[in-house]
């Protein structure tokens, strides 16, 4: 009941021996993601104001983390999930199936599912991107064979989003002049009723770890709680719809999940009015007069 077969399925995974490589995989990198914490805790340890330096964060997050990592979900999804998706929904048996390299290194393998495989990137760089359209689609509803958001729509969609996250990753200023500066952006919005507006909240938001993790835990709580809905509502997984007890399971996981992440929120919301918040350098801005509003 918790969902792993329909993602395994809509990775394309069919054997017992791809996950036991995939589990291979994760123990290494697992093993170097130990030796960097310890590296950069012990060894090499930043400076508090590197943790600061929100524009340089934001980019590297929006270029780094979620457009290259959707950009790579993405290439996972068109070159090896579709074509073996494709061919388990048409009734193929999964030992039938070529192995997941054999997709990536055999193009004629490829068009024969997806015809347009065979031109190339002759398409891309000629701006002839409607050729693409027979694995980045763009069809709407659930795939009758399997009850899921059709695969080619979901690859279509995080390429679409890594284009997007790695452009705003070039959006904030940094070494150059050019950019967005949070700071100047926050202090120069203010409205007819909102006195200072957002000054001071910048420096809230840099110095407070309560106030940032009231933030993030609010945020992430909410998120929970939609991902919850979508889940039943838009199911992205093979057969996760006809799975009942899997989707009252993953529904009530992330309604509790997103309720003890909101609580939190509200819970260092609290500490950070206590502990943090400074009344003389929030004078007359938004915070100030919810406070006494």
């Amino acid at each position: 009941t918790s969902g792993w077969f329909q993602m395994w399925r809509a990775e394309g995974i069919t054997s017992e021996v791809e996950l036991y490589w995939i589990a291979i995989g994760g123990l290494c990198m697992s093993a170097i993601m130990l030796f960097a914490g310890w590296f950069h805790y012990h060894k090499a340890a930043p400076k508090l104001e590197w943790f600061q330096n929100a524009e340089s964060m934001m980019n590297h997050h929006l270029a780094g983390l979620l457009g290259l990592g959707c950009l790579s979900w993405s290439g996972h999804q068109i070159h090896i999930a579709l074509p073996i998706n494709k061919l388990l929904d048409a009734g193929v048996a999964p030992q039938e199936i070529p192995l997941p390299h054999e997709f990536l290194i055999n193009r004629d393998l490829m068009a024969q599912l997806y015809p347009s495989f065979s031109k190339g990137l002759a398409p891309f760089f000629s701006g002839h991107w409607g050729e693409y359209s027979d694995f980045l689609t763009f069809k709407g509803g659930l795939n009758p064979v399997t009850g899921g958001l059709w695969l080619s729509d979901i690859a279509h969609h995080h390429l679409a989003l890594s284009v997007l996250f790695i452009i705003a990753g070039h959006m904030y200023r940094t070494n150059w002049g050019i950019g967005h500066n949070m700071k100047e952006i926050l202090e120069a919005h203010k409205g007819p009723f909102t006195g200072e507006g957002h000054k001071g909240l910048y420096e809230i938001l840099t110095t407070s770890w309560h106030a940032q993790l009231a933030i993030n835990l609010a945020m992430m709580g909410s998120l929970s709680i939609i991902v919850a809905h979508h889940m039943y509502a838009m199911p992205p997984y093979p057969y996760i719809a006809i799975d009942y007890a899997t989707q009252l399971s993953l529904f009530t996981h992330h309604v509790w999940i997103g309720g003890f992440c909101i609580v939190g929120g509200a819970a260092h919301g609290a500490i950070f009015m206590v502990r943090d918040y400074t009344p003389a350098n929030n004078y007359n801005n938004l915070l100030d007069r919810v406070l006494r509003h």
